[in-house]
């Protein structure tokens, strides 16, 4: 017999991002790691964060360049799944994608462009999804997971 032949939904929204007081820009700099290993906070970025018991679901991530008076930089950035322990060892990260992210210059007359990496998939409990910059940039990048727990 089949287990677990009824959908499953998430219970509540959830809308994550790394940028807050304690981090001024998200992608001031570079991680050239491809192993998920970094300074949290500094040049590798909690961007989701599973529920702690029951985990959750992510749909996608979404970057815009940060409102400046400056361009970015042309860069990549890494996304990688992290089992909820230490990102400094390297078996609890796996790389999941990356999105190439343009040089970007601010207006106040125009829209600035926005970039979608679509993810699709369940995190169990406690698990996060972790993003690096391939360059540093001075201005940065403002990072939302769209997803919902379970």
């Amino acid at each position: 017999m089949s287990a677990n032949v009824q959908p499953i939904f998430t219970k509540t929204p959830d809308i994550q991002f790394p940028n807050n007081a304690t981090i001024s820009v998200v992608g001031a700099s570079a991680n050239t790691a491809l192993t998920g290993a970094g300074t949290l906070g500094t040049d590798i970025f909690a961007a989701f964060t599973a529920d702690a018991t029951n985990g959750g679901y992510v749909s996608k991530m979404r970057f815009k360049a940060s409102v400046s008076a400056s361009a970015t930089t042309l860069t990549v950035a890494r996304v990688f799944i992290n089992n909820g322990s230490t990102n400094a060892t390297t078996t609890n990260n796996v790389f999941w994608d990356d999105i190439t992210l343009p040089a970007v210059t601010p207006s106040i007359t125009a829209q600035s462009p926005v970039f979608e990496l679509q993810l699709g998939f369940a995190l169990p409990a406690g698990y996060r999804l972790l993003v690096t910059f391939g360059t540093a940039t001075a201005n940065g990048w403002g990072i939302t997971t769209i997803g919902g727990k379970y």
